[in-house]
């Protein structure tokens, strides 16, 4: 079913085949591998990964151990392009698909976004007015992504744009362009990477999205239902709240991001985390949708874009887990649609983590 809504710095890049689809892998080796906690540590198709908050933990314990001390710079720089790509440099389609028939029974409410009987906690139709509003009221947390650029005359290794650069432009008037609900079955309950890229390339079909020209600009977020454990993002140890990557296909190269329903882990991807009560039980699910879409929209084919040259974080890596009211914390940001809890990214040109910023481009 389908219903429109409103509408390396790496050194190389790897495919690993795997049932058919080729799944990008970093070949950085400056990567937050290094660390056995990370969530990419033997798992370098996780970009951006958000550790859950134990994990986050036991990393910089991990860190500690080491006497390693914590980088002194957070500056990222450019990747060079992957087939051209560094950054979305266009305005955006989001779509978001509904993985598995676990979601249960679909109606949609008075704005028209989608209600489950499965979502409990009205994950989904929070989902959609968030990415319609991203863009709108004025908001500037989105702003932050204008500084970043790609195009022939920004060099490897950049740690600014020229003017001459081609910059991601403000995503004015929302970037949701479309749901669709895949519950033809069940899905799996521990779905592989690559089960998700599958899922992304069948969404691109379903779309008509089957020319690489109509996927330069799409970004398709891959939602898992409740009780299912997506490539293992329950680990105690290696835990994570969402990530995002992309896969080549027939159809070109596709962003996607594997956002499980992590307020099955509770406070351990962010419920509460800003807000008390009924109203912070989303505060960690649109958290993550922000975190892995500001990376997605600096750094779309991984990592050909904005990622620090030292560690490989990208740029809402560098600002993960701050408490509100701390400089460049977490905090509720207000759109035309709403109000929605996002996390800081990291900003260059202010050198801060940012969660709000003026409009560049």
């Amino acid at each position: 079913m389908k219903h429109i809504a409103c509408k390396a710095v790496a050194a190389s890049v790897l495919f690993a085949l795997a049932g058919g689809v080729a799944i990008a892998q970093s070949g950085n080796n400056a990567t937050p591998e290094f660390n056995p906690y990370a969530p990419a540590s033997g798992h370098s198709y996780r970009h951006g990964a958000l550790p859950t908050r134990p994990v986050h933990e036991l990393m910089h314990k991990y860190e500690a151990s080491q006497q390693r001390a914590r980088r002194s710079t957070k500056t990222l720089s450019y990747g060079g392009a992957v087939g051209g790509v560094g950054v979305m440099s266009g305005h955006v389609k989001v779509y978001i698909v509904y993985y598995g028939n676990q979601w249960g029974t679909q109606t949609l409410n008075a704005k028209g976004d989608d209600v489950f009987s499965g979502d409990s906690y009205g994950a989904a139709a929070v989902a959609e007015e968030m990415f319609k509003g991203i863009g709108t009221g004025n908001e500037k947390w989105s702003a932050d992504l204008t500084q970043w650029c790609d195009g022939a005359g920004v060099a490897r290794g950049a740690t600014s744009c020229p003017s001459t650069a081609k910059f991601v432009p403000y995503q004015t008037g929302g970037v949701l362009a479309g749901v669709y609900y895949d519950n033809a079955a069940a899905a799996p309950s521990a779905p592989t990477a690559t089960d998700l890229a599958n899922e992304a390339i069948k969404a691109a079909a379903h779309f008509g999205n089957t020319a690489p020209s109509s996927n330069r600009y799409t970004y398709y977020i891959i939602m898992s239902p409740h009780g299912t454990n997506p490539d293992n993002y329950q680990s105690p140890t290696q835990g994570y709240c969402a990530w995002h990557n992309y896969t080549a296909s027939s159809y070109g190269n596709l962003a996607y991001s594997n956002q499980p329903y992590n307020m099955d882990l509770g406070s351990s991807c962010g419920v509460n985390f800003v807000n008390s009560g009924t109203a912070g039980k989303l505060d960690g699910w649109t958290m993550t949708l922000g975190h892995e879409w500001h990376e997605m929209m600096s750094d779309t084919y991984p990592a050909g874009g904005w990622t620090n040259a030292s560690t490989g974080a990208e740029n809402s890596d560098e600002c993960a887990w701050i408490p509100a009211g701390q400089a460049g914390g977490a905090a509720n940001v207000t759109m035309g649609t709403g109000t929605f809890t996002e996390q800081a990214s990291w900003s260059n040109d202010t050198n801060s983590c940012a969660i709000t910023h003026a409009i560049l481009h």
